[in-house]
């Protein structure tokens, strides 16, 4: 599980780093594809989902109610389950800054968590 924790926080880094690049030249005029959208709604977000899914499978799923994790996973489930009743729009606005979040999250519990697993206990 490290491994895919390692392998997700990197791959996270560098889909943000990658699509916000391109979404800079998009609104540049200097490519004309949406990459925004593309890429912080079907790219990242997926990316997100399937990590959530296998850090659930994991054993990861049913954290303390109070850890920022629980909190995140289940904002995404109410936003994958509102939408198509037109929750789009809403993820136009928090998608980015959800992905950051969750990047930053698995950075903590994979470099921050794992080196010092005692402090928790404080």
């Amino acid at each position: 599980m490290k491994r895919f924790k390692v392998f997700d926080v990197w791959t996270s880094i560098i889909m943000i780093a990658l699509f916000t690049l391109l979404s800079v030249l998009e609104f540049s005029d200097i490519i004309e594809t949406d990459f925004f959208i593309i890429g912080y709604y079907f790219v990242l977000g997926g990316w997100q989902v399937i990590s959530m899914l296998v850090h659930a499978y994991g054993g990861e799923w049913l954290i303390n109610a109070g850890d920022v994790r629980y909190v995140y996973n289940r904002v995404t489930i109410v936003a994958l389950i509102i939408l198509p009743l037109g929750g789009f729009w809403i993820l136009i606005v928090i998608a980015p800054f959800m992905a950051i979040f969750y990047t930053y999250i698995c950075y903590r519990e994979t470099y921050i968590k794992m080196r010092r697993p005692l402090d928790d206990l404080k």
